[in-house]
């Protein structure tokens, strides 16, 4: 199959659920979404939103945070508990503190109001190539003492135990453990994760950081190691790893 028409296919069968009370929000992104082929479902009110989430199964989730009835932030909360689709937040422009908020509650990425409706669909396809909805490539499974990264599953396990990541979470572990040892600044893993054409600030890289290291908290070795003045740095146990290709 072309790749061109297998990414148009596979668009066409992807679902956004739109939590926003703006009905001028909620007609622009539909109207550039359906151009793309994508599908939408679109709800005002924080408290239809779960049921919506439930009753839809959607693939993407664009999330506003100051919602009538059930916060944006809540929201985040209880989609993470219930699946691990890519989430990305609306915010106001500026307010730095609900963006770092957002992204502890497990959001993957986040646009500031008033947005490009075109750099928003930018953002979606961006996470839905990283989550595998398409663009097929080579699998890489890696396994270090305590810590197993099954790429082909995009789980990872710690001491045995599945730990849950977000799709961004499990994208910039895999990402640093590709490449042991190697020091990569904040500016290189935006790219390489979020990339190139994201605009967000490089504190979204420390959060998440942040979020892996306690995730990975029950492990006896530090993996994520800081390079102060430069960036981060995956580094294994001096056991040589165990790599397998799916």
């Amino acid at each position: 199959m072309d790749m061109a028409l297998e990414v148009r296919e596979l668009q066409s069968s992807a679902k956004i659920l739109v939590v926003d009370d703006d009905p001028n929000v909620l007609e622009l992104i539909k109207l550039y979404a359906d151009m793309e082929g994508f599908q939408v479902v679109g709800v005002n009110n924080g408290d239809l939103a779960l049921s919506a989430f439930n009753q839809e199964n959607p693939d993407v989730i664009i999330l506003d945070i100051m919602l009538p009835g059930i916060d944006g932030i809540t929201l985040c909360r209880k989609f993470r508990e219930i699946r691990m689709v890519p989430i990305i937040m609306l915010t106001a422009k500026g307010e730095e503190a609900d963006r770092v908020l957002g992204l502890e509650m497990g959001a993957d990425d986040y646009v500031s109001k008033p947005f490009s409706p075109r750099e928003l669909m930018a953002r979606i396809k961006a996470v839905m190539r990283r989550t595998n909805m398409y663009d097929k490539a080579e699998q890489i499974n890696i396994k270090y003492p305590e810590l197993e990264i099954l790429s082909s599953l995009r789980k990872i396990l710690v001491n045995g135990k599945e730990v849950e990541l977000t799709p961004r979470e499990f994208d910039l572990l895999y990402f640093l453990a590709q490449n042991p040892l190697r020091v990569f600044s904040r500016e290189d893993l935006l790219s390489a994760v979020w990339g190139c054409d994201y605009y967000g600030d490089q504190r979204t890289v420390d959060v998440h950081i942040r979020r892996l290291r306690k995730k990975l908290s029950p492990l006896k070795h530090e993996y994520l190691t800081t390079v102060w003045g430069v960036g981060y740095k995956f580094t294994p146990p001096q056991k040589v790893k165990e790599v397998s290709y799916e």
